[in-house]
């Protein structure tokens, strides 16, 4: 039986979340602890790609992360992003995040409407005389920057933020009792192969989000019970719920 799932990811901040429904009609306990954490670039490890963040008229966000570490850093190297920059995000939701750091306008940020660098490429396009600065995590393929060669754009790739192991501590690592772990990331099941390498599975069930993510869970030799997203339930607190109805 069901009665402690661990989502590893933060809580969230809205009681509206799913989550918080799928605890109050299965009477399950949920703890959210991330096991990875995003952890930015020092100034000095950023200078080491010897590029300037001055030299580019427009920066393309693909994450909140990024938009952090980008006016972090030019913050810890006393930089001041000139007011005319364009910002070209992913989605509205990222694109509305840049408001923590300056003022909104419409008329030089830009977002795309899928989450995926595809249906921005069009607007970029548009803005064909743009230098573009690209800011992406440690780990990340060569995607757009494909995308960016074939349309002729001016672009570079830069590094400003790398994920790491949130470890548990000795306390928590004891008390670690959950009948269901939920990841979300292939960087999540190694960090938890790190923080408990003596982990046997028995009757803990575990579910994923996503072909990496579940296919990092069989390479680890875990079973996998869950596996989302599908046709039929396309979110995780979709597949999540449909799966204690199944199997209190």
């Amino acid at each position: 039986m069901i009665k402690k799932i661990l989502i590893s990811q933060p809580e969230p901040s809205s009681e509206k979340s799913p989550y918080f429904d799928i605890a109050k009609d299965f009477g399950v306990e949920l703890v959210f602890r991330p096991f990875i954490k995003v952890e930015g670039l020092s100034p000095k490890e950023f200078r080491q790609q010897k590029i300037s963040l001055l030299d580019f008229t427009a920066v393309v966000f693909t994450s909140r992360h990024a938009i952090d570490n980008y006016f972090n850093l030019a913050k810890e190297m006393r930089i001041t992003i000139p007011e005319d920059m364009k910002y070209f995000c992913v989605t509205e939701t990222i694109a509305l995040y840049i408001q923590k750091y300056v003022q909104y306008r419409k008329r030089k940020v830009f977002f795309g409407t899928t989450g995926k660098i595809d249906s921005l490429i069009p607007t970029m396009v548009k803005h064909k005389t743009e230098k573009y600065l690209v800011p992406l995590s440690s780990v990340h393929n060569d995607d757009i920057e494909r995308l960016l060669d074939a349309k002729k754009l001016h672009h570079k790739e830069c590094v400003m933020y790398r994920t790491v192991s949130n470890d548990f501590t000795e306390e928590e690592a004891k008390s670690f009792d959950c009948d269901m772990l939920v990841f979300f990331s292939p960087s999540g099941i190694k960090a938890f192969t790190k923080n408990f390498p003596e982990f046997t599975q028995g009757n803990v069930r575990i579910a994923t989000f996503g072909p990496a993510t579940a296919k990092a869970v069989t390479d680890a030799g875990y079973r996998l019970d869950l596996e989302a997203p599908t046709k039929e339930f396309p979110s995780m607190t979709g597949a999540l719920q449909h799966y204690l109805e199944n199997n209190k």
